[in-house]
């Protein structure tokens, strides 16, 4: 029984990964699907509390697993075949933290979102080495064209 439960919550868990992965790539700023900036940040956030119970899944389904074979392997009277944690528990451990953990960034990023507008900046163009000088040592600006082109004057 213990072991149908473990593999519906990882099947669930994978679902619901897959899902919150769909709703992250529509929630990120870059796509042009999802709408207006804070509408982006609500979808955002509605996939980081998917990852969140994702991870949430996984990590229970291999606690439940590892519980099992550590009560088995210390119980006198259980004369079975006796397992040890083996690598794809500290596999599944790893993913469902990490799965956590990203889900909260991505919960945080409405947080971003609400609290200051972004600012933009108006761009004035790049001034390049020789502009820089002669507006410097000169007060009376210059309109003829510079007299030598030289590699730097390119930089």
């Amino acid at each position: 029984g213990y072991i149908q439960a473990c593999r519906g919550l990882m099947i669930s868990a994978v679902c619901l990964g897959f899902f919150g992965a769909v709703f992250g790539l529509v929630g990120m700023k870059c796509t042009k699907i999802g709408g207006s900036d804070q509408t982006k940040a609500k979808i955002a956030c509605l996939a980081g509390l998917i990852f969140i119970l994702s991870g949430l899944c996984s990590m229970t389904s291999c606690s439940l697993y590892a519980n099992r074979i550590t009560s088995e392997f210390f119980d006198p009277s259980f004369v079975a075949q006796k397992y040890e944690l083996g690598a794809a528990l500290f596999i599944g451990w790893a993913g469902a933290s990490l799965c956590i953990i990203g889900g909260s960034i991505f919960c945080f990023s409405i947080a971003e979102n609400s609290h200051s507008p972004r600012r933009g900046y108006a761009y004035n163009g790049a001034t390049s080495v020789m502009s820089s000088r002669t507006k410097v040592h000169n007060s009376v600006p210059d309109k003829s064209p510079p007299k030598h082109f030289d590699k730097n004057a390119y930089v």
